[in-house]
């Protein structure tokens, strides 16, 4: 197996990750991605990079003989005024704000587009991981009730439409009401919003109401962005007063699994994978 290069954002995702690569004995090297990367990662090979700084980059995978390269974990939007690039980002800077005007999908594939002429192979973290994936069915103990199905299909296809219109990846919809949706913000930032709700037509810890449902957009570039749930989902989505999160079977990681399962069993929150939907 191919020598890997870990592109690390923030969140744990790349943490864990760096954690399944040392315990299954496959070689590594984490290029953590300054102002984002957990400090925990510094106890890996690797070094400190800038978001501009693609020759850096390059150069270290090269040394660590690195042949793949997987990106994991949160990177926002950069302020490309304020970047400091290398001569190599110099080169690649201006490509990156064209893409960018496109959306955040067009930015990513400008991005792998740079690796992969440079000869690196792309690995999503789900093939990392293979068993990151959510699989079908119900994940742990807690099971949706005949109620909640209605509100598992509307937003799963209300997820799935803003996917397709390019906004975001998750929606809330609770009693056949769409509670949010979410867009730039990202899913914590949309829980906290149902959160503060009036519970009157929101669900609480005595009667959970309510599913969060999660999609990939059909454009979406699934070997670096695949929609994450993790502790902090499920944290959220009881503190909300949903009764569970709806995703796709293989397009949904989870991070951490059997401490998101411990989380969702002890809350009451379910947690169910769904088959695709086949794209035209």
């Amino acid at each position: 197996m191919r020598k890997l290069g870990l592109i690390a954002g923030g969140g744990a995702l790349p943490v864990e990750l760096a954690s399944h690569c040392e315990a299954a004995g496959r070689a590594f090297s984490v290029m953590r991605l300054r102002t984002f990367a957990d400090p925990a990662l510094t106890r890996y090979p690797g070094v400190e990079v800038g978001l501009g700084e693609f020759g850096k980059i390059f150069k270290a995978l090269r040394a660590e003989g690195c042949g793949v390269v997987c990106f994991a974990g949160n990177v926002s939007r950069p302020d490309f005024s304020a970047l400091m690039p290398d001569a190599r980002g110099v080169k690649v800077l201006p490509s990156l704000i064209v893409a960018a005007r496109r959306g955040d999908d067009a930015l990513l594939r400008r991005v792998l587009d740079e690796f992969e002429k440079e000869g690196f192979e792309i690995e999503g973290a789900h093939e990392v991981m293979g068993e990151m994936t959510l699989p079908r069915g119900r994940l742990g103990r807690v099971s949706p009730a005949p109620a909640h199905m209605a509100d598992i299909d509307k937003a799963l296809m209300v997820a799935r439409e803003i996917g397709r219109l390019d906004i975001g990846q998750g929606a809330v919809v609770c009693e056949g009401l769409v509670l949010a949706v979410e867009a730039q913000e990202g899913t914590d930032a949309m829980l906290r919003r149902v959160a503060e709700l009036p519970e009157a037509i929101r669900g609480r810890a005595e009667r959970r109401l309510g599913v969060l449902a999660k999609a990939p957009k059909p454009i979406q570039e699934t070997r670096v962005d695949l929609p994450t749930i993790g502790v902090a989902t499920i944290q959220r989505a009881a503190r909300a007063g949903l009764a569970g999160i709806v995703g796709e079977t293989g397009r949904l990681l989870v991070v951490d699994r059997e401490a998101v399962i411990a989380a969702a069993d002890d809350l009451g929150v379910f947690v169910l994978g769904v088959d695709p939907q086949e794209q035209p």
